[in-house]
């Protein structure tokens, strides 16, 4: 006797690759304009447009203006056409195979050197945005604190080698880090004429000098 075809399961898996293929299609429309054009500038019509599909398609694959920012900004981060977590993304990876912490600091340093601008005037604008916007400033907020929790991971994984201060608390390290490598640090910078690689050196030395325990002669 045959047994009967499931087309149940075979039309669900068919549902789900077009919708996979939808929110691909929204997302890389998104990380176009939100980078060519700047959060302010960037409509979700355009951004449907782009991607052709509807509004209401962009709202149900991905979210709204903020969530769009969000997800731009973690695919910039991992190199990728869609958000990488941030364990998975290479350069994290790159800096918790370092051995020393010197070493770290400096791998992490050069990744920044060009994630950083990349990143700062999208995160920038949706801080503005948070102003006048709840959703906005609930999205600007969350990425904060990941990234808070980020480097509460690197400070762990820096003291495990042995390289770190003594009298400075995981904790310490980490909001160290976090405030400079922020968003408006590099903008800040910028301002001043600096440039990014002059910015990646300025990281890795102050980290290494504030952050590491001197060198043994």
């Amino acid at each position: 006797m045959t047994r009967p075809v499931k087309t149940r399961t075979y039309r669900s898996t068919l549902r789900a690759e077009q919708a996979q293929r939808t929110r691909l299609a929204v997302l890389r429309a998104a990380k176009d304009l939100l980078t060519e054009h700047g959060y302010e500038a960037t409509t979700v019509a355009m951004v449907a447009a782009a991607a052709g599909v509807s509004v209401d398609t962009v709202y149900t694959s991905v979210g709204r203006k903020p969530e769009l920012a969000v997800a731009v900004v973690d695919m910039v981060l991992g190199s990728s056409d869609q958000p990488v977590p941030a364990q998975e993304r290479d350069y994290v990876r790159a800096v918790q195979a370092a051995r020393t912490g010197r070493d770290k600091l400096a791998v992490y340093a050069a990744a920044l050197r060009t994630l950083v601008p990349r990143t700062a005037p999208l995160l920038e604008a949706l801080r503005r945005a948070g102003e006048s916007d709840p959703a906005s400033a609930s999205a600007w907020a969350m990425v904060m604190d990941r990234r808070a929790a980020n480097m509460l991971l690197l400070a762990a994984d820096l003291r495990a080698t042995g390289d770190l201060r003594a009298d400075l608390t995981d904790h310490e390290v980490a909001d160290l880090i976090w405030s400079t490598n922020s968003p408006d640090y590099w903008l800040l910078l910028r301002s001043r004429g600096w440039s990014a690689q002059r910015y990646a050196d300025l990281l890795e030395d102050l980290w290494c000098r504030l952050l590491l325990e001197p060198e043994r002669p």
